[in-house]
């Protein structure tokens, strides 16, 4: 990678310079609504929803909100809770990086919908640590990764942002090892504008015999191959979408 701020540290620097941009281009199309119908399935509204990285919260806590669900939305970047707090007033905005949130609540639902991409391959394992720790009994959990393990370099407005994956069955034992069963998993889904997306239920009982050291270990040594940017029209299959839901078919990790 270059040395132009495409360093998964320079993300939440990159998305306070950008913020206007990416608010203002963000896709409305709400693409997303499949995902987020199957979050609520059979379930009322008054659902609490912790959206982490949310952006502008348009189009997505803005659906929430329109339902009747309470949203607290996390974001790094103040800028984009400034767009949010002119957007989306309705929501909760929490000033705080993602990694290491400890709001002291727990949700019904958890979001890291084109957002937790944009970490790196070891701040994403960690990540499933504070899913748990946000998690109601039969919480629901949606987020999106790239379909295989890679890494790429794309583009929200004119700057370089990082994203990356890892293997679906390394999230797969992440999961069940911090309580989550797995629902689906529609990797470049058409219906989902090509996104790679996870849905899971946290039972709340990890599974026994996770993941033992040596061999999440060994997984931390597996070498990701490049991969083009998720920004481009023309996505190879090892791309992540960019948080950017706004951008091109590769959306920011919000």
């Amino acid at each position: 990678m270059g040395q132009d701020r495409d360093r998964p540290e320079d993300i939440l620097a990159t998305y306070g310079r950008e913020a206007a941009t990416w608010a203002r281009q963000r896709n409305r199309s709400l693409w997303e609504r499949p995902a987020l119908e199957a979050c609520v399935a059979g379930r009322a509204p008054g659902l609490r929803v912790l959206d982490l990285g949310c952006g502008s919260g348009q189009p997505i806590a803005e659906w929430f909100i329109a339902r009747g669900d309470a949203v607290t939305g996390v974001d790094g970047a103040a800028a984009m809770l400034a767009e949010a707090h002119a957007r989306v007033p309705e929501m909760e905005r929490v000033l705080a990086d993602m990694r290491g949130l400890a709001l002291g609540r727990d949700f019904d639902i958890l979001l890291a919908f084109n957002s937790f991409f944009h970490l790196s391959p070891d701040d994403q394992r960690a990540m499933f640590t504070v899913f748990a720790a946000h998690a109601a009994p039969d919480a629901r959990l949606l987020l999106t990764t790239g379909p295989a393990a890679a890494e790429a370099v794309g583009r929200v407005g004119q700057s370089p942002v990082y994203h990356a994956s890892l293997e679906p069955s390394e999230y797969r034992a992440l999961l069940a090892a911090h309580g989550f069963a797995e629902l689906w998993f529609r990797p470049e889904d058409a219906e989902l504008a090509g996104h790679s997306v996870w849905l899971a239920r946290f039972a709340g009982n990890p599974a026994a015999g996770g993941p033992s050291t040596a061999v999440l270990g060994r997984r931390r040594r597996h070498r990701h191959r490049p991969m083009r940017s998720p920004h481009r029209q023309s996505r190879p299959a090892s791309a992540p979408a960019s948080r950017d839901r706004g951008c091109s078919p590769g959306r920011r990790l919000r």
